[in-house]
This record gives C-alpha cells, structure tokens and sequence, in this order.
C-alpha cells in the first residue's frame, strides 16, 4: 500500500499536469509557451528584469532564460538593455507589443483558471489556497535546510 505521503504527491502532480495542459492550450492562442508567459508576467516595460532575477524567480537555468528571452525577443515581445548598475549586465524589457499580448494573455488565462477552478465552490477555494500556500511554505523551508546541508 503506498503511503499517503505517495498518494498526496501523486495528486498534485495529476493535478498540475491538468492545468499546465490547459494554460498550454490557452497561451497556444497567442503563440506563448507558458514558460514564455511566465517570463513576460515578470517584465515591464521600463525597468524589466535582469536575465539572472529571472532565472533565479522561476527556477530556471541560465541557458533556458536565454533561449526563452532569444524566442521572445526574435517575435518582438521582449528587447533587452543594458543594465545601468551593471554595464557587463543586461535588463530585458517588455516591447509595446509584448505588453499587449501578455494583457491579453493574461485576461485569457485568468478566465480559463476561473471556469477550471469552479469546480470547488468559494470556501473551498479559500481553503486550498490556504493549504497551498502552507505547502509551498514547506517545501521552501526544506529546500532551503537542503541547501545549507550541501553547503
């Protein structure tokens, strides 16, 4: 019999697969992996991000931020800029067009996580975030106690 630890991450990752393969099939409409979406989620259109912030935000490695901001830059979403408090550094910005299309990105997105999450009524709702965000708190705890092990 497998341990209920076993069946509780079997769940969450039966669940996440459910939503990615439906924010896959929103962001489809605008030509956006969600890695991309989840990159231009974290720009503006002034300052942006630093390639290294973004790779440590989405747990990325430097080698995948490059090739998503290569993509994105090459259809026009994102540019990138030197960094003014680093001249060996570069920022990466939101283009005009790129704010556009994560807007409507975004209204998509939201719609559809509504519709999806539907399926539990508001209290329940409130309830999973609230377990979520403890599990999430967790789990960073831990990796954290990990890494100063490895340390």
């Amino acid at each position: 019999m497998r341990s209920l630890a076993t069946q509780q991450y079997r769940m969450l990752h039966a669940v996440y697969v459910l939503i990615d393969d439906g924010d896959r099939r929103v962001l489809r409409r605008f030509s956006l992996s969600t890695s991309q979406y989840a990159v231009l989620m974290l720009l503006d259109s002034d300052e942006g991000c630093r390639l290294t912030d973004l790779s440590e935000r989405l747990l990325f490695d430097k080698s995948t931020i490059t090739r998503l901001i290569d993509r994105l830059e090459q259809a026009e979403l994102v540019r990138r800029i030197a960094d003014p408090a680093d001249r060996r550094a570069q920022r990466v910005v939101l283009t005009a067009q790129g704010l556009a299309q994560r807007n409507q990105a975004s209204s998509a997105h939201k719609h559809s996580l509504e519709r999806r999450l539907a399926v539990l009524d508001a209290d329940e709702q409130r309830q999973l975030y609230t377990l979520l965000h403890k599990l999430r708190g967790g789990l960073q705890a831990d990796l954290a106690v990990t890494e100063e092990r490895a340390a």
